[in-house]
């Protein structure tokens, strides 16, 4: 009995350390960008960046790159969202302005969040219907958004559901019909789709949003970490001996490691596939 147990380790180290080599050392392809910012994916597993002067270029799976946008008005890109079905959606702290794009670039609407009474927006995100979640820092409120009418439909004061009078929220993402709220010295914050807070998440080293099933995902001390959203579970799934990684980004059956200006494709390594 003791036999089989230790052969059942040493092949599960084993296929751990398969796996996690074949992640890392069997890219598909890499992109390179002068001044990358965001990455993010749809979820046909294009491939869709921002560079830190406010451009947008689009490219496949393999690589290749297909379309290229630059605004007329130039700034940097805080928020690069493909993960919707239909649109893009970036979002311009220094231009205070948002955008939706198509699937090819092409824009659908740009609006200004002084024109819907938002003075200071520091964050923002797309929604289900119509929605766009927007952090005002002027009133320290969490306000969710009409986009088709550029209306603002409620607000929330963060300070009296958090406890915290000095949050600095670095990114949001709505996923699963629940708002996730990065703020690094605070942790991960949860809300409902009406903004109500459901509960605060106690990672503070988690560098974005990254997504994936019932997962929340980081890379920490050149490991893949994930938090189970159900279980409140943290463990490393694998290896990640390229230390320069510093984001991860995963899509339907790609997977992506941000080094600086560049991106390398992998595909979907299998125990990610399988987690549940």
């Amino acid at each position: 009995m003791k036999k089989l147990a230790l052969t059942l380790i040493f092949f599960t180290l084993w296929a751990v350390e398969s796996m996690s080599q074949d992640l890392l050392e069997n890219a598909l392809a890499e992109i390179e960008i002068n001044g990358l910012d965001q990455v993010s994916m749809d979820n046909q597993d294009q491939i869709f960046i921002s560079s830190r002067q406010g451009d947008l270029y689009l490219y496949d799976s393999k690589g290749n790159r297909l379309n290229y946008f630059s605004p007329p008005r130039q700034g940097r890109i805080n928020q690069l969202e493909a993960a919707w079905t239909v649109n893009i959606f970036t979002f311009s702290e220094d231009l205070q302005e948002y955008r939706v794009l198509d699937r090819f670039l092409n824009p659908i609407a740009e609006h200004n969040f002084f024109d819907a009474s938002i003075n200071l927006a520091k964050a923002a995100t797309f929604g289900n219907n119509n929605i766009v979640w927007v952090w005002d820092e002027s009133d320290l409120s969490l306000k969710r958004m009409d986009y088709l009418r550029n209306l603002v439909l409620d607000a929330q004061p963060l300070p009296l559901l958090t406890d915290s009078k000095n949050l600095n929220i670095l990114e949001m993402r709505e996923f699963k019909n629940r708002l996730f709220v990065l703020a690094p010295e605070e942790g991960v914050f949860v809300f409902d789709n009406q903004g109500n807070l459901i509960r605060q998440i106690n990672l503070k080293q988690i560098p974005n949003l990254c997504l994936y099933k019932d997962y929340l995902l980081w890379i920490e001390n050149n490991y893949l970490n994930t938090y189970c959203l159900s279980t409140k579970a943290i463990f490393k799934l694998f290896e990640v001996k390229d230390s320069k990684a510093s984001k991860v980004v995963v899509g339907n059956t790609k997977l992506l490691l941000v080094e600086g200006d560049k991106v390398k494709i992998y595909n979907m390594p299998t125990l990610l596939k399988n987690l549940k």
